[in-house]
């Protein structure tokens, strides 16, 4: 009689298990780890290399610039010249020792006023809670700016209407500053000149 087709030699069974399975499997289970948390991990210790140089500009899309500060890290990002930026996909991470700063495009039909509120009630910006003021940077672009102060670090953001306009694809940016505690004065002169030297795009 022959055995049935789901019976496994005794040679190859290990606690009722067929042991021919056993290296596919671990193989499987090898790359999903690696996938999951050997990547994100190398990428998190290997050091950044690309150091923002005197005359560097970021590019925010069309037309719309911003000059980053010396030295920080460019994480994400384009430079002026170097390629083709959406405005209102902007996606820009500077960083250096305990400060990061971001710099994020989105359409949006109000006011930055508008813009930053809208801002505050999502989770990615859930804290600010500090008095409200207004910015106007050397281009002329008046944007809104509010922080806040807490144990887990300091927070600003700011927030501006790169282009007028009532149409979905109207352009907004949010820039967002976060240091450690008690370390934001440290910065405060880099993220000023940052804010102050963004120029709005062509629309303006």
């Amino acid at each position: 009689m022959s055995a049935p087709p789901e019976w496994i030699a005794v040679e190859h069974r290990v606690l009722g298990l067929d042991r021919r399975t056993f290296r596919p499997a671990l193989v499987a289970l090898v790359v999903a780890l690696l996938l999951a948390y050997g990547w994100p991990a190398l990428d998190a210790a290997l050091p950044w290399h690309n150091e923002t140089k005197p005359g560097d500009v970021l590019d925010l899309g069309d037309g719309a610039t911003a000059v980053p500060p010396v030295g920080w890290q460019l994480e994400s990002g384009t430079l002026a010249g170097a390629g083709s930026v959406s405005p209102t996909s902007v996606d820009v991470r500077l960083a250096t020792g305990g400060a990061t700063i971001s710099l994020r495009g989105a359409p949006f039909t109000g006011s930055a006023d508008a813009f930053l509120d809208q801002v505050l009630r999502s989770e990615g910006a859930q804290g600010v809670d500090g008095s409200r003021g207004t910015l106007t940077t050397a281009a002329g672009l008046v944007g809104v700016v509010q922080g806040a102060t807490g144990p887990s670090g300091d927070q600003v953001v700011a927030a501006f209407k790169m282009a007028p306009g009532n149409g979905d694809t109207a352009p907004a940016l949010l820039v967002t500053v976060r240091t450690a505690p008690g370390q934001f004065e440290h910065y405060q002169d880099s993220v000023g000149e940052l804010l102050h030297g963004i120029t709005p795009g062509a629309g303006r």
